[in-house]
């Protein structure tokens, strides 16, 4: 993973960061500074001394994408072993209809009180 000078950099008049670089990967653009990204070894060492904080990793957005896609398809899996666990625990403990399960209680309130 090599790093890449944002746009913070853009008409930037600090070298800090190329004066420090040991292999000197570092080359002027038109308005900035840019990183070749073969040459970056990924030392780490230009960050810190960047004072505009211009300097970042270089991620892939898809990258970000299939992490989040992953982490997706762990909690979509384990949901649906939660599920299986609810239903073998529901035919393990079958538990038959009563009568007072089947009370409706709408007409008086009251009443539901009392048989509770």
């Amino acid at each position: 993973m090599t790093y890449v000078v944002t746009d913070a950099c853009i008409k930037c008049k600090y070298m800090d960061c190329v004066e420090v670089c040991p292999v000197d990967c570092f080359y002027e653009g038109e308005n900035m500074l840019v990183i070749h990204p073969d040459e970056c070894i990924d030392c780490g060492v230009c960050i810190p001394e960047c004072p505009i904080d211009a300097i970042v990793t270089d991620i892939d957005p898809r990258a970000e994408l299939t992490r989040r896609l992953l982490e997706y398809k762990k909690f979509k899996e384990a949901a649906g072993e939660f599920q299986a666990m609810e239903l073998d625990q529901r035919q393990r403990h079958f538990r038959a209809l009563f009568k007072h399960d089947m009370k409706t209680y709408e007409e008086d309130p009251e009443q539901a009180l009392r048989d509770v």
